[in-house]
């Protein structure tokens, strides 16, 4: 292809781009996402600034069909992998790439990535705060090929401040943030956003799962309300998923439900153990007490004997 056609169809390309109303431009990528590289930073130790400077250069901005259509915004392929696949041709023709429930998802697994492999052990070294040293040791442990990767990741974090992130200072909101569909609709993901862009989520909080469920441990002088701040919640979410009073005390290392707890458990069926109720159970296996009620024709208030064998999902017909 001549030099001026090449220039000319990449000009037109761009030029396609701009026009494209349901595109996802840089900014609106980091505010859609900004609070999941966080959320991860807390629970991995990898930097949010990495994290987004990377998954905008590999998925690129979020409009890649791996990133659209399978939310897999790191390029990770199906290798050990148990879960949907998405196909693609990329180095062989219809290669599988691993598909996610949600972005977040993408961006934990590409952590765990980094976690699980001893090349990148260094990295875990350094303070989370240090990107540059971050972007280069990913260089350097062969992440990538092109040798200007290091200085695409530092450019892109330094552009759009992404290390403030890491050192627990939210970015500023932007007027360019709102984006409509082809309807005059409001984005939703831009809505939540909008709603999370007065959150602070840097208290050092690790999230952990129990039944595929997200919850913290409470601290000393943790209430329920402060932990619903913490994470952009309304208190009414925070009492519905954890069976709680306005007035209930928290005790300190007592788990707290971020998200509502699923209606069945991880296994057939449990044994109660002495002192052990209804709620303290469904607290202790991440299910819904009203569904424990309902699998074991119980009521919240119920006693329970040690020894009691509780059905934790729908009992077949026999």
């Amino acid at each position: 292809m001549k030099k001026s056609t090449l220039l000319l169809f990449l000009s037109f390309s761009i030029i396609l781009q701009a026009k494209d109303p349901n595109r996802i431009s840089r900014q609106e990528y980091i505010a859609m996402y900004k609070m999941d590289a966080v959320k991860d930073m807390q629970k991995t130790g990898v930097p949010a600034s990495i994290t987004l400077a990377q998954a905008l250069l590999e998925s690129d901005d979020g409009n890649s069909p791996l990133a659209q259509e399978a939310r897999n915004h790191f390029g990770i392929k199906c290798a050990n992998w148990n879960g949907p696949g998405f196909y693609q041709d990329d180095d062989s023709k219809g290669e599988c790439f691993r598909k996610y429930d949600s972005v977040l998802e993408s961006y934990d697994d590409h952590s765990d990535f980094l976690r699980t492999r001893s090349r990148y052990a260094s990295l875990f070294e350094m303070d989370r705060t240090d990107y540059k040293g971050w972007a280069k040791g990913l260089k350097k442990a062969g992440y990538a090929t092109n040798p200007q990767y290091a200085n695409l990741l530092i450019k892109i974090i330094e552009d759009n401040n992404l290390h403030e992130l890491d050192k627990g200072n939210p970015l500023p909101p932007l007027a360019s943030v709102r984006r409509e569909d082809r309807m005059g609709n409001v984005s939703k993901s831009v809505r939540r956003e909008e709603t999370e862009l007065a959150v602070d989520p840097f208290g050092d909080r690790q999230i952990l799962l129990n039944n595929k469920v997200k919850y913290v441990t409470a601290r000393r002088g943790d209430t329920y309300r402060k932990i619903s701040d913490d994470f952009g919640m309304a208190p009414w979410e925070i009492y519905k998923y954890n069976d709680a009073g306005k007035h209930d005390v928290l005790a300190e290392g007592q788990m707290v439900y971020i998200k509502p707890k699923r209606n069945k458990g991880s296994e057939k069926y449990y044994t109660a153990k002495e002192g052990e109720t209804v709620y303290s159970i469904s607290m202790k296996l991440g299910i819904k007490s009203k569904s424990l009620c309902k699998f074991n024709g119980l009521y919240l208030d119920t006693p329970l004997q040690p020894g009691t064998v509780l059905w934790l999902q729908k009992k077949k017909p026999s």
